[in-house]
């Protein structure tokens, strides 16, 4: 694909109107590429200052630039054809969608999958190999499930939605339209409610729902649990990484994302587009405000508030956390001073 057809693909959404191409320079693009590995033939993209050394060492055809003059200026002394964007990663990942699409098979229904009679399909459908449908499901137009799913009774599935192969989606579970359950999630399966007795836990029974709004993603081995009563709900567009834990009556807004190893307990509350990094845990009932990030391998016993970044275990406000960070360091040394301290008090 020339470099000019991309531009007039990808249209006017993030572009700048301002790129280089012509007739005797308007390179043939193959390929994607990291901007450290690109090769001749091949598109790729410098975010910012940080790469900005990347324009004079790249062996790409073309880059994505941010709105920089004096990049711009170097990719053409380089003979590098250029476009500039208001959001480089993001135009860089619109032109993934130019060359690469993810696999997705034709309507069918594999002749091995168990569909019981009083599930109702929508139009082009794909089922796999193995598939099971319980009774009373609902499934949309154009979903596609891949092969060993299983889908309890109850469940309704929106439209357009994607089930990877070997997820498994509980009884009464709501899956809204355009999303995608990756491989091995379980969706909707039993909150962890139990009730402590002389004799040993007593069972409580989940009898609540597990919902997810619109657009939102869940990674592979994930799960999302219902609640004894209510629901467990996720909400649209939200982004949900590998080997996550959604606990039973969680409410989750929109917009948010939960990277992988990240524990919610029950009842955590989570507002919109809030930022959960790697490994995070946030104990029962914690209600966390909307726009928050929290870092990695945090521990959440509290409250956070809307806007606020919190770090560490327990978790504590960002510049907190540098001061304690200063002052661990100086632990030894401060410890061997107040020994000497000591040492002299008693003497005297």
């Amino acid at each position: 694909m020339k470099f000019s057809e991309i531009i007039e693909k990808l249209g006017d959404g993030a572009v700048t109107n301002s790129y280089t191409s012509n007739k005797d320079h308007n390179p043939e693009i193959v390929g994607l590429a990291a901007v450290a590995e690109a090769v001749s033939g091949t598109l790729s993209y410098i975010e910012g200052a940080k790469f900005a050394a990347m324009v004079t060492k790249t062996q790409a055809s073309a880059l994505i630039l941010p709105q920089d003059e004096t990049l711009q200026a170097q990719a053409t002394e380089c003979g590098i054809v250029w476009i500039a964007a208001r959001e480089p990663r993001l135009m860089f990942a619109q032109t993934i969608k130019l060359f690469y699409q993810p696999w997705r098979p034709l309507a069918s229904i594999h002749p091995s999958a168990v569909i019981d009679p009083t599930a109702k399909i929508g139009n082009n459908v794909h089922i796999g190999a193995h598939v099971v449908i319980q009774p009373n499901v609902e499934i949309g137009d154009e979903v596609c499930i891949h092969p060993n799913v299983v889908i309890y009774p109850d469940v309704k599935i929106g439209n357009n939605t994607v089930l990877h192969a070997n997820c498994t989606i509980h009884e009464r579970s709501q899956i809204g339209n355009n999303c995608v359950i990756h491989s091995g999630v379980v969706i909707g399966a039993e909150g962890f409610g139990f009730v402590p007795t002389a004799t040993g836990w007593f069972k409580i029974e989940q009898s609540g729902c597990t919902i997810l709004e619109d657009n939102v993603e869940v990674g592979c081995n994930s799960a999302i649990d219902r609640p004894a009563v209510g629901e467990t709900r996720i909400g649209r567009s939200t982004i949900i990484d590998n080997l996550a834990q959604i606990g039973h009556g969680c409410k989750v807004g929109f917009g948010c994302a939960i990277a992988g190893q990240t524990g919610l307990a029950g009842g955590v509350e989570i507002g919109n587009r809030v930022i959960l990094a790697g490994q995070t845990g946030i104990a029962n009932e914690s209600k966390i405000g909307d726009g928050a990030v929290v870092a990695a391998k945090a521990g959440v016993h509290n409250d956070i508030p809307a806007g606020e970044t919190y770090c560490g275990n327990p978790a504590m406000p960002y510049k907190q956390f540098l001061k304690v960070s200063a002052i661990l360091k100086r632990l030894p040394e401060m410890y061997q001073s107040i020994k000497q301290l000591q040492n002299q008090i008693g003497k005297g």
